[in-house]
């Protein structure tokens, strides 16, 4: 796909040709600001619907399963958002996402003020915020290799999952207690005119965000086939299937997500019981672990151009696999939240080119359904993984940490090669220059 012109931007250095970078462009902050504004309303959301529960019912079951059903619109829901982000216009997809949970955000609001609020009703609610949730985030990721240059996939992959990161973990929860504390309806008005916002930025994206087969027409007659051809599951399934280097990379997944899922089933308990944090103070160590995070995901693109990405990726694991050991067997809670910080640092680290590469190897026609399958995949074990590391937990709290990681860092060692050779013999080294991706040279198996 042709890269969109070069706007000027403060990423560019001027001083030095050899170190000058291109800039990512006006595209891609308005898919930016759309993206942060999203995740502010939705992390308003997140924490609105479960408080408003507690008004509801003190049952711990009941309360658990609104943040079990988060689970449920991805495993259910993501593949057919990918067939939707492949098959219509990706920018009206995200603003059709935005305009579903504006509703939705707006139907509890006067749920909560005529007095009709059941817990039936936020059931359905989170399920409904899901599937828009689904429909956004896959249409984002399928946008940016359409707007940025291929040797800025790092950097916008980076400003995505830290605006991510800093908005769910430092803005949008204090928001919407405070917000809570004054009206309980009023983190719902806001949720809601949150999400107006980036409904405007979606349908203001260029023309290149719409639909990859708008750049890329057939031989013959010009038209746009997004119109007569039914992108598959089935499609994207086999090419996945056939590219060996994915593929692999894709199972690889499947084992350390769950893995990692697994070891953080039973963080709060670590921290309250063995730990002795107060619950006032809980805060400081989401705060402690967000901020590793978020620093990860601001220096990934550092080490990615400093060491490259293969080799990026495999210590992002490791070191993230012996962060959640480190913590699960810290005797100290300074220790935990600072180990904690370390692994969720490291795997922002691996997450930031993770991303990226899928960006560049996969067709861009088919990037919606590919990235829905990977992540379908990814997170399909993860609430059965959070159940059986919460069963682990009642016979030693730092348990699932230590298996979790130990996991992780096995089946990195196991997959050092795929990682680090196999990323450099698949051509998806991010030192390698932009270029547009041929159906050819997409579909190539290391």
């Amino acid at each position: 796909m042709r890269a969109p012109a070069p706007i000027a931007s403060a990423d560019a250095d001027t001083t030095s040709p050899a170190k000058r970078r291109p800039p990512l462009g006006r595209p891609f902050a308005m898919l930016w600001a759309a993206a942060g504004f999203s995740n502010l309303a939705d992390g308003i959301a997140r924490i609105a619907v479960p408080l408003i529960a507690t008004t509801l019912t003190h049952d711990p079951l009941a309360i658990s399963v609104l943040a079990a059903l988060a689970y449920v619109p991805w495993l259910v829901f993501g593949i057919p958002s990918g067939i939707i982000v492949d098959r219509f216009d990706r920018r009206r997809v995200m603003a059709l996402a935005n305009v579903i949970r504006t509703a939705t955000a707006l139907v509890l609001a006067v749920l909560t003020v005529s007095g009709g609020m059941t817990l039936w009703a936020l059931f359905a609610a989170t399920l409904v915020f899901g599937l828009g949730e689904t429909l956004f985030d896959n249409a984002t990721n399928a946008v940016i290799p359409s707007v940025v240059q291929r040797s800025g996939l790092e950097r916008a992959n980076s400003r995505v999952q830290a605006a991510q990161i800093a908005i769910d973990g430092f803005v949008a929860a204090p928001i919407g207690g405070v917000l809570f504390a004054v009206s309980l309806v009023l983190p719902l008005w806001v949720g809601a005119a949150g999400y107006l916002v980036p409904i405007a930025l979606a349908l203001l994206l260029p023309l290149s965000a719409a639909r990859p087969l708008l750049d890329d027409p057939p031989a013959g007659p010009s038209r746009d086939l997004a119109d007569d051809a039914q992108p598959t599951a089935a499609e994207a399934f086999r090419w996945l299937w056939r590219h060996r280097y994915l593929r692999k990379m894709v199972v690889l997944g499947i084992v350390v997500a769950p893995a990692l899922a697994f070891a953080q089933a039973a963080t709060i308990l670590l921290f309250l019981d063995r730990l002795g944090v107060p619950e006032a103070s809980i805060g400081l160590v989401t705060a402690g672990v967000g901020a590793g995070a978020l620093l990860g995901a601001v220096v990934a693109p550092w080490c990615v151009t400093r060491f490259g990405r293969g080799p990026s990726m495999f210590a992002g694991l490791a070191v993230g696999g012996a962060g959640m050991i480190a913590t699960g067997l810290a005797p100290s809670a300074a220790l935990a939240v600072a180990t904690f910080g370390i692994g969720a640092l490291a795997v922002s680290v691996w997450n930031v080119p993770w991303a990226s590469l899928r960006q560049q190897l996969v067709p861009h026609a088919m990037m919606g359904r590919v990235i829905a399958i990977t992540r379908t995949f990814s997170w399909g074990l993860t609430p059965l993984a959070t159940l059986l590391g919460g069963l682990v937990a009642r016979v030693d709290l730092g348990l699932p940490f230590v298996i979790g990681g130990a996991v992780t860092i096995g089946a990195t060692l196991v997959s050092a090669r795929l990682i680090i050779a196999g990323t450099r013999d698949a051509d998806a080294d991010a030192s390698a220059p932009d270029a547009p991706q041929s159906p050819e040279n997409s579909s190539s198996t290391s």
